[in-house]
């Protein structure tokens, strides 16, 4: 089994190759990938996306690397509506859970034609864009992984798309953590194989 250092290196080689952006290999449709790691190399894994985007960009390869962090999405978002402040206050008074709900359905998340989260990223994505997905554990419980996933695949089928998933993708499902079960999902590939 290769090692995450290992694992992560081979991520510049995969996204830089022409075949990468054109989806050969994959049935020639655009790809969605996941790339699963142990929730303990979170760190890591941030500086690493980090880093990564700053080489890229200062090697001029013909990448453009679009870095959406779920959890300043959705704070972004709320800000925007006038809802951040209103959701600190909320929590105080009633606790964390009725502010789940309040933001899950004020950020539409359940919806499959209106989720604002990912409206923010389909109209914040050129033609010419890798999106990365990150802060799937930051902004859990409120945003599933799954569901932005499988919205995203209606209205952003023109790029590649890279989930950062701290926990297991076996190729049907996300354990978070590797212990919170989601959904089944099984239009993703691994971005990187483990063995």
């Amino acid at each position: 089994m290769r090692d995450i250092h290992e694992r992560l290196s081979k991520i510049k080689e995969t996204i830089t190759n022409s075949s990468f952006k054109e989806g050969k290999g994959l049935g020639n449709e655009i790809g969605f990938y996941i790339f699963d790691y142990e929730p303990k190399y979170e760190m890591l894994v941030r500086e690493y996306v980090y880093n990564l985007k700053r080489q890229i960009k200062k090697e001029n390869y013909n990448v453009h690397i679009k870095e959406f962090d779920l959890y300043d999405v959705m704070l972004e978002l709320l800000d925007q509506k006038g809802y951040l402040q209103k959701n600190f206050e909320m929590e105080k008074k009633k606790g964390s859970r009725h502010v789940f709900h309040a933001t899950e359905k004020t950020l539409r998340l359940t919806s499959d034609k209106d989720n604002k989260i990912v409206n923010y990223i389909s109209q914040n994505t050129e033609d010419d864009d890798i999106v990365f997905l990150t802060g799937v554990g930051k902004v859990w419980p409120i945003i599933r992984s799954h569901t932005v996933l499988n919205n995203l695949h209606r209205v952003l089928d023109h790029v590649p798309v890279v989930l950062f998933f701290p926990g297991t993708y076996d190729g049907g499902s996300l354990r978070l953590f590797n212990e919170v079960k989601d959904d089944n999902y099984y239009r993703a590939f691994q971005l990187v194989d483990k063995y």
